[in-house]
């Protein structure tokens, strides 16, 4: 071989080394989560936590109405969206369902308000470039990527026409937003017609989960886990006055302290760590409403008197203090698998309420004393000292009180958000 096909050949061998090695050091980056500058994740921006619509009792669901089914009519559902961008998915949901559901058409356009939409942001959503779907029992879909803008905490209306027969079985019960179900084909359309609202339930969601928004930067994405409190039981509706939403408004506010971040709410009214039935129980939800939510890095949970106030009210399930303990030591351990950052947060006074008594508010008592005292998360939100009655601390602040001693009002759901230390989230 003469000299200069031996350097040719040293040339050859040293760059096959160097793309070999660069192929190494992005494996080694991959492995460790490194993500490409260039490159765009989910990150979710909306998010309601399934439930099975006909497990949930009176009064919650109007016992006078038969089981729903939709049959040849729009589902037109309001979404508030926490982050913003350009680029969308949403999921479908059929979770609990024990027969396929076939969405005919599906579309999602900015909305403007009682129910209309701006027809110019309208876009049909596709489902592996189908525009029909249909989800087997049991089963979970997402859309195709849409392009859509979708401005943080803007609200988009995403319209499902179901032409054949279709029970529902699948929702998220307490939504707290007006909904829309009209006659026939409407999903394309800029406003309703012959549509009625609120067919049962406290405003419901039907069959939808997940609104992603795709996003090149590094987001934070708190995820709230809890029950009607954080579900926003007893604010107003269309207002967006829950605490997680008034949370959201600091977050947004304050994006040059605590950088980009998305607050999504996986609470169900009625939950329980324990006890499946109004939702199912929150140890076996944890991983789908939580770690399972795209781009979660962020939960704050708060959990737990439920089920101290049904073991008053149905001795047959009352749990101990330290059998709810273990449950939220559970979650912890799951979301720190995730590497997740947990924060905990206490649970808020309740004398007063239907399903108050001393036994219970001593569970309570001992619950908070943990959480004051938990090893190994990140930070305590103390909602029951933000909330209590300085002159009995058993008790809501009357100023917070919805009028059910159990749940706050706008005001107090104001109070809970605003008790959250934003620096908490820079660690």
């Amino acid at each position: 071989m003469n000299r200069s096909a031996l350097a040719e050949r040293r040339r050859f061998f040293a760059n096959v080394w160097r793309w070999v090695a660069g192929l190494s050091l992005t494996a080694a980056v991959a492995a460790c989560g490194g993500v490409d500058s260039n490159s765009s994740q989910w990150v979710a921006s909306w998010y309601a936590a399934q439930q099975n619509y006909n497990e949930v009792p009176p009064p919650i669901i109007d016992p006078s109405l038969p089981p729903l089914t939709i049959s040849n009519q729009t589902v037109r559902q309001i979404v508030h969206t926490s982050y913003g961008g350009s680029q969308i998915r949403i999921k479908l949901s059929n979770l609990f369902g024990t027969a396929p559901v076939t969405f005919a058409a599906v579309h999602v356009a900015r909305s403007t308000g009682n129910g209309n939409v701006d027809t110019t942001t309208d876009r049909t959503a596709t489902f592996s470039g189908q525009g029909s779907v249909t989800l087997p029992a049991g089963a979970e879909m997402w859309s195709d990527s849409i392009t859509i803008s979708s401005p943080a905490q803007s609200d988009l209306a995403v319209s499902l026409f179901i032409q054949a027969s279709a029970p529902v079985v699948t929702a998220h019960v307490t939504g707290q937003q007006t909904n829309y179900l009209a006659p026939g084909n409407q999903s394309g359309a800029d406003s309703l017609s012959g549509a009625t609202t609120n067919l049962s339930g406290v405003w419901p969601y039907y069959w939808l989960s997940e609104v992603d928004v795709s996003s090149a930067d590094k987001v934070k994405v708190i995820v709230t886990f809890g029950d009607s409190i954080t579900d926003g039981y007893q604010s107003t509706v269309d207002a967006n006055h829950r605490w997680p939403n008034f949370f959201d408004n600091r977050v947004q506010a304050a994006v040059g302290s605590v950088g980009k971040a998305s607050v999504v709410n996986a609470g169900i009214s009625g939950n329980r760590w324990l006890q499946d039935i109004i939702g199912p129980a929150g140890q076996g939800r944890f991983a789908r409403d939580v770690t399972g939510v795209s781009g979660a890095t962020h939960v704050v949970i708060l959990l737990g008197i439920n089920d101290i106030g049904f073991g008053m009210a149905i001795p047959a399930q009352a749990e101990s203090s330290d059998q709810i303990i273990a449950a939220i030591n559970a979650a912890i351990a799951q979301a720190k698998t995730r590497k997740m950052k947990v924060f905990l947060a206490t649970l808020l006074p309740y004398q007063g309420a239907d399903y108050f008594d001393a036994v219970g508010e001593t569970k309570r008592q001992a619950i908070n004393a943990y959480i004051r005292s938990a090893s190994g998360i990140d930070g305590v939100i103390d909602f029951d000292k933000a909330m209590q009655d300085p002159s009995n601390p058993a008790t809501l602040l009357p100023a917070y009180d919805s009028g059910d001693h159990l749940h706050p009002n706008d005001v107090g759901y104001q109070a809970m958000a605003n008790a959250i230390d934003l620096n908490l989230l820079n660690r």
